[in-house]
């Protein structure tokens, strides 16, 4: 079979991630990351595709009109009021 040689970067964690996987399962990275993009493919294959109605358009594009404007809270600041900052005294 012939191959191509490909080049990716991937986030330090998931880096650490596949490292882990492979070592336990005894594999190297490219058989590792092969076996991954197979079950992707094959999930892809299967997985029907959602094509949102106009009302769910108009939607979510109020939703990023609202984030470019910086109307928003992060899940940290969400989750801190909440439970009420750590910071408070």
């Amino acid at each position: 079979m012939a191959r191509a040689t490909m080049t990716i970067s991937l986030p330090r964690e998931m880096a650490r991630k596949v490292d882990e996987i492979r070592k336990r399962e005894q594999r190297t990275r490219s058989e590792l990351i092969r076996e991954a993009l197979r079950v992707y493919f094959g999930a892809a294959r299967t997985l029907p595709v959602y094509t949102p109605t106009a009302r769910e358009l108009r939607a979510i594009e109020q939703g990023r009109a609202t984030l470019r404007r910086g109307e928003y809270y992060t899940l940290d600041e969400f989750r801190d009021w909440l439970l009420g900052s750590p910071n408070e005294t």
